[in-house]
């Protein structure tokens, strides 16, 4: 797990800094962002809400000027050379904006027009993402009333007229329904497969796992882990098991216990997730140490009442670096569970 500038890239991202707001209130947005997005490469920025990846992305597309850093795109300065970048670039933003007055084609037609595409070339260009995206039944019709699946491939068939040499997405399936998402996944495979450079952030881990070539996890505006998903989770090494015995009442019996299992022969990594009641979740050998933690517990009267085992995946790879799920840092910041009131609750 590096640091996120380990591979020379098309995009690259160094020491971004950004703040919003002065004084006690500031909120750092970024604190040192670095990251190397290969050319040709379907790369994922994996985080929670808040955690930097829309700043991150609108700081690359020349929307956001950093406090500091530096950014570069195919050699290009973003920052001293903002309109040379945006020729180079595609962007789907997390809100989609269309006039619902206009049908999808006329919008299409403006885009190109806005971009100077011949007339011509503009025509033939949305035909084929017509096609490519699958919108011939509805393309026609005013965008008041497409669903949400609809508006999203159209804002990407937008950001696709131009034949960008990057392509980025910022939570582009939020929402959507399978049959839209499915669709969106294979759009940019093709588009990776056919030498596009794409950033996509989300905070579906399935998502990042399944289309992504490389990924970084962002968590508090610094990236904490970086490289190829298969080599992340291999990192961990053997199976994950989470594993709770009961809600322990502190931290001091939580250490207890996390001494007691790493003492067991085949464990070789144990995190306490204190957003969950103490559980614990550990990494072992085999799947023979399950049998001979649960006699080693019971032994010390600490019966297990819940265990599930499974093969590492990138949420092992958040907890790791962490200390909690990633579902757990979206509610956190959601303000829908509060780790700290929790323990409180626990210990009354």
């Amino acid at each position: 797990m590096g640091d996120g500038a380990a591979v020379d890239g098309l995009i690259q991202l160094h020491d971004l800094r950004k703040s919003y707001g002065r004084g006690e209130k500031a909120v750092q947005a970024l604190d040192g962002l670095s990251l190397s997005v290969p050319a040709g490469s379907l790369y994922g920025l994996l985080g929670p809400n808040g955690s930097g990846k829309t700043t991150s992305l609108r700081i690359l597309c020349t929307l956001l000027a950093p406090d500091a850093g530096s950014v570069r795109v195919a050699g290009l300065d973003a920052l001293a050379q903002p309109r040379a970048v945006r020729r180079l670039l595609g962007y789907v933003a997390q809100e989609v904006a269309i006039d619902k007055i206009l049908t999808g084609r006329e919008l299409l037609r403006l885009q190109g027009d806005l971009h100077h595409l011949e007339g011509g070339v503009r025509n033939r260009r949305i035909a084929e993402l017509v096609e490519l995206l699958g919108m011939g039944e509805w393309i026609d019709r005013r965008c008041g009333g497409y669903s949400g699946g609809m508006r999203r491939r159209l804002d990407l068939a937008s950001a696709l007229l131009h034949r960008p040499r990057v392509l980025v997405l910022d939570e582009p399936t939020v929402g959507l329904d399978i049959e839209s998402r499915a669709a969106i996944w294979t759009v940019l495979r093709q588009l990776r497969d056919g030498g596009t450079t794409v950033l996509l952030s989300s905070h579906y881990l399935e998502e990042v796992d399944a289309l992504a070539d490389r990924l970084a996890i962002i968590e508090r505006g610094r990236v904490i882990a970086e490289g190829v998903p298969a080599d992340l989770k291999q990192a961990l090494g053997g199976d994950r098991v989470t594993l709770r015995v009961r809600e322990f009442s502190d931290a001091e019996e939580a250490a207890r216990v996390q001494r007691l299992v790493q003492g067991c022969a085949g464990v070789r990594q144990v995190v306490v997730n204190q957003s969950q009641g103490y559980s614990l979740n550990l990494v072992v050998e085999h799947e023979g140490v399950v049998e001979q933690l649960r006699r080693q517990l019971a032994e010390a009267q600490l019966p297990v009442f819940a265990l599930a085992q499974s093969r590492p995946s990138l949420d092992d790879v958040y907890l790791q670096a962490t200390g909690r799920t990633l579902m757990d840092a979206e509610l956190a910041v959601a303000g829908l569970r509060d780790p700290k009131e929790e323990r409180k609750q626990s210990m009354r």
